[in-house]
Formats: C-alpha cells, sequence, structure tokens
C-alpha cells in the first residue's frame, strides 16, 4: 500500500510553483533572469531616447493639478507642484543608470589592478594593499558621503566621487582572493616556466579568467551605489533641488501619500526594481561561471 504525505496537495502546488519560476527559456536563462532583463533594456531604452519619444517636460508646471491623480493625461498623475510624475521618471532614468554605473565600473576598474597585483605578487605589496583595505573598510562609508557632500556641498558629481573612493576597498578583497588561489594553478606554472613577463600573467591571463567574478562585483556594486545616491538624495543631498531624481522624488512625494500614492510609490518602486534585477542578473552570470567550472573538474 503506497502512503500519500499529508501535505500532497500543498506539496505538488509548490513544487508546481517552483517549476514554472525555475522554467527556463532559450538557452536555458531563467524566466526571472529573462524579466531582469528587459526590465533593464526598457530602463535604458528609456534613458537613451524615452524624452524624445514620450515628449513632455520634467519641469512644467500645472498650478491648478497639484497633486492629482493618475489620469490619460498624466499616467502617474502630478506632484506637488503640478509636475508630471511619469515625465518625471523618464527623465531621471538617465541619472539612475550613469552616476551608479560609474562608482561601479570605478571599482571594478581599481579592484582588478590592485587585487590581482596584492593576490599574484603577494609579500610587503600584499601587505600593504590588505591593511589599506582594512582600514578603509573600518570606516563608514555612507556616513561620511552624507558628511562630505552637505559640509562642501558640491551635488551629484562629488556624491559620485565620494562613493567610487569609498566603494572599492570590497572589491578589491574579493579579487585579491581569487588571484592567490589563481596564482598556484598549471596553467601560471606554465606561463612562468615559459618566461611570460609578471604583468601579461596578472593583467592577461588571470584578468580573463575572473571576468565573471568582476562583472559579478559590477552588479552589485551597481545596486548598492543606486541605493546610496538615492538616499543621499532621499536627504536632499548629492542632488539638486527641483532635478528628476528618483531619490528627490521619493522624498517629495511622501508628502502626497493619501493624495497621489504613486508620487512615492512609482520611484520607489524604480529604484528597488533596477537594483533587484542588475543584482540578479550578476548573479546569473556568476553563477553560470561556478557551475561551468565545477563542470570542469
Amino acid at each position: 500500500m503506497t502512503s500519500v504525505p499529508a501535505n500532497g496537495p500543498a506539496t505538488s502546488r509548490l513544487s508546481a510553483a517552483r517549476s514554472v519560476f525555475r522554467r527556463r527559456r532559450g538557452g536555458g536563462v531563467p524566466i526571472i533572469i529573462v524579466l531582469a532583463i528587459l526590465y533593464l533594456v526598457v530602463i535604458a531604452f528609456l534613458a537613451a531616447v524615452g524624452p524624445h519619444v514620450f515628449g513632455g517636460s520634467a519641469s512644467a508646471q500645472d498650478l491648478l493639478g497639484n497633486g492629482k491623480s493618475p489620469s490619460w493625461a498624466h499616467w502617474l498623475g502630478t506632484d506637488g507642484l503640478g509636475r508630471d510624475i511619469f515625465h518625471r521618471m523618464v527623465a531621471g532614468t538617465k541619472t539612475a543608470l550613469i552616476g551608479p554605473f560609474i562608482v561601479a565600473f570605478t571599482g571594478l576598474v581599481f579592484s582588478a589592478l590592485i587585487g590581482i597585483a596584492a593576490g599574484y605578487l603577494g609579500g610587503v605589496v600584499d601587505l600593504v594593499i590588505s591593511r589599506f583595505v582594512d582600514f578603509m573598510f573600518a570606516l563608514p562609508g555612507l556616513l561620511i558621503a552624507i558628511v562630505v557632500v552637505s559640509v562642501v556641498g558640491g551635488g551629484y558629481s562629488l556624491a559620485i566621487a565620494v562613493l567610487c573612493v569609498l566603494n572599492v576597498q570590497g572589491d578589491i578583497r574579493i579579487v585579491r582572493s581569487v588571484a592567490v588561489k589563481q596564482r598556484v594553478l598549471p596553467y601560471i606554472e606554465a606561463a612562468r616556466t615559459l618566461g611570460v613577463p609578471r604583468r601579461r600573467i596578472m593583467y592577461r591571463h588571470i584578468l580573463l579568467n575572473m571576468i565573471p567574478i568582476l562583472i559579478a562585483n559590477l552588479a552589485l556594486d551597481f545596486g548598492g551605489a543606486l541605493i546610496a545616491l538615492a538616499g543621499l538624495a532621499f536627504l536632499g543631498l548629492g542632488s539638486q533641488a527641483g532635478s528628476p531624481e528618483w531619490g528627490r522624488m521619493l522624498a517629495e512625494g511622501q508628502s502626497l501619500l493619501f493624495q497621489n500614492p504613486s508620487a512615492a510609490l512609482a520611484p520607489g518602486a524604480a529604484i528597488v526594481l533596477l537594483a533587484m534585477s542588475v543584482s540578479l542578473i550578476g548573479d546569473w552570470i556568476y553563477d553560470q561561471y561556478a557551475r561551468r567550472g565545477r563542470s570542469e573538474r
């Protein structure tokens, strides 16, 4: 007699839900990753040509229509000054992409240059770099960014510069650990035996073998920088008053939560979805790299 699990129907429904969530399309890409890529493509499209496609102005005011709910004329309603929220969201996509990308790309470049050197060369070079990284880790990065930007008042560019400096230590530590593992592998020993220069070994052979890890770090840094810059803008730092920056729009829309909730919910959801989408894509790329590595052993 075959026993039936007590939670049979519930378990079956849960398994079905998981199978739908994990179902793969062309090339084995999970649906959640496809959705993340589509969202990122939409945001990139809006940043590139959105203002030209949808028209409208991000700063035009309708003083008789402030705080209006979504309508055919204003898809996401208007803010407290009568500005169209949808057009401001579209105008803010470029800022939402460029700033975090600069921070993340800076982390990628410096972590590759410094982390590989520390991991491969070792000795005094590794010691100095590691102690510097430990010192940077001890600093409260976001708090320092808040203090510097508020005191100096340099705006969005200064906020990006401060985050670029305070972002690299985690990436350097990760890249260094990978380089330490790579330098003892047979292909590195073979390159040394053939007399390949150290610089070529570090920044061609080792670098090429850790590109998936660098991409995953880039994605994680992008999400972190997006949240940090949005947080600074939410506090009124790092962006000019009235600029269509999603973090500032979120702060300005708080007073309209019961009048027009989309004034705050739309930029908040856009920030979360963009950070989550980029992080999921980076994690999936690294997972493919790790799976391929296990299969080759």
